[in-house]
């Protein structure tokens, strides 16, 4: 199976400002692709909708090659090649996407709110002592050793990214399942609000959220985005209207604002504290959930972008991260050989009697407890909905 490592690194001076400028040629060459392909969108569509719908990868790539970087953009040779190339590679992909009905429209990257990321070209990376060598960027040094790798075996997808505070390596690489004895046990999950987890054996996972330190940060986050409201409006001198936005214009270039891009970069900074406080959270439930290696582990399948219609409880669902916990138990499991089953969205987990079986159909969100009208059994209510799940047998 396929791993994924995302490494700290310790970059110079001279190599921040060259990951900058990677970055930077990253997202102009995505979105020089989606530009050209609007173009011939559009051509397509003033002919009657007749000829090419888009543009080929290939061929966009070859006139950067071969016309723009000799002539107008000679500022793209200070960095890989395969830097442009991914990009381009991955605005294609994002279009065929689109068209086949999977994702959305592909958008244009801005430059002050899409990630800093560019790929890194697998054959010249290699492993050092202290660190990697990569294309252009040279020998560059970490704060662990990247994975050890059989002979003639290669890094998968590697890619540097920058969080508003460190810069990281991810990479990808083969391991071969853990062997080790599972028990013949069946672990039902339900996901939750007031909880995090109820699993089926009786053990119960907090909802971080509810945490001092959570709390703490988010009214500091709060505080701190207010005064950032603040200081816009009084370097805005007017407002414009692109798409359904309004997008402030300012008195003074954006660039000799120095307090408010201070201000920005600390609003920043506390998302990732609290989104890292959250992932790590989710990992060491998972962690804990598949290490005590049950046969199966059995979740439902929630229809959570229908959740979030729910004004009362979208911001709720939204932070507890359900589909990243979800995609984390399942990669664990398979790590482990331990089988992953999701049931379908309609079963009734929570509204079905653990003991006899009977379905309460008049049950509501706000009843906590499950009293079964048929046998009589008073019971939690997320508790039996893991009883359920662990019990699940597809037809």
């Amino acid at each position: 199976m396929l791993l994924t490592k995302k490494i700290c690194l310790k970059p110079t001076s001279e190599q921040e400002i060259l990951f900058k400028k990677s970055a930077g040629t990253a997202r102009w060459a995505y979105n020089y692709f989606l530009s050209e392909n609007e173009h011939v969108w559009q051509e397509y569509i003033a002919n009657g909708k007749t000829g090419a719908k888009s543009v080929s990868e290939g061929n966009v790539r070859k006139y950067i090659n071969n016309v723009l970087k000799k002539t107008t953009h000679t500022w793209l040779k200070e960095v890989g090649s395969n830097v442009m190339k991914q990009a381009v590679k991955d605005a294609d992909m994002a279009f065929k996407r689109y068209f086949k009905g999977i994702a959305g429209k592909p958008c244009y990257k801005s430059k002050h709110k899409s990630s800093i990321a560019f790929y890194v070209n697998y054959e010249t990376l290699s492993r050092k002592n202290g660190g990697f060598h990569g294309e252009k960027i040279g020998f560059v040094r970490t704060s662990e050793p990247l994975p050890k790798l059989p002979k003639g075996q290669k890094y998968f997808n590697p890619h540097i990214s920058f969080d508003g505070k460190y810069w990281y390596l991810s990479v990808g690489y083969e391991v071969s399942k853990i062997e080790c004895e599972l028990t013949d046990k069946s672990i039902g999950i339900d996901l939750g609000i007031k909880n995090l987890v109820v699993c089926s054996d009786g053990k119960v996972y907090r909802n971080i959220n509810k945490s001092h330190e959570v709390r703490r940060l988010e009214k500091v986050l709060k505080r701190k985005q207010r005064k950032l409201s603040r200081m816009i409006d009084k370097n805005t001198s007017d407002y414009k209207t692109v798409g359904n936005k309004k997008i402030p214009v300012f008195i003074k270039p954006l660039c000799e604002c120095k307090n408010l891009q201070k201000q920005k970069k600390a609003v920043k900074l506390l998302h990732r504290r609290i989104t890292n406080i959250r992932n790590n959270h989710l990992h060491q439930t998972t962690t804990k959930i598949v290490k005590t290696k049950p046969s199966r582990i059995v979740m439902e399948t929630l229809n959570v972008k229908g959740m979030m219609k729910n004004k009362h409880i979208a911001k709720a669902i939204q932070k507890q991260k359900f589909y990243e916990f979800k995609r984390q138990i399942a990669y664990k499991c398979q790590k482990y050989g331990i089988a992953f089953v999701e049931v379908p969205k309609f079963f009734p987990s929570s509204k079905t009697c653990s003991c006899c079986g009977n379905i309460k159909k008049d049950l509501k969100l706000s009843d906590r407890i499950y009293k079964c009208s048929h046998c009589g059994l008073v019971i939690d209510r997320d508790y039996n909905a893991s009883l359920n799940l662990a019990n699940y047998t597809s037809a």
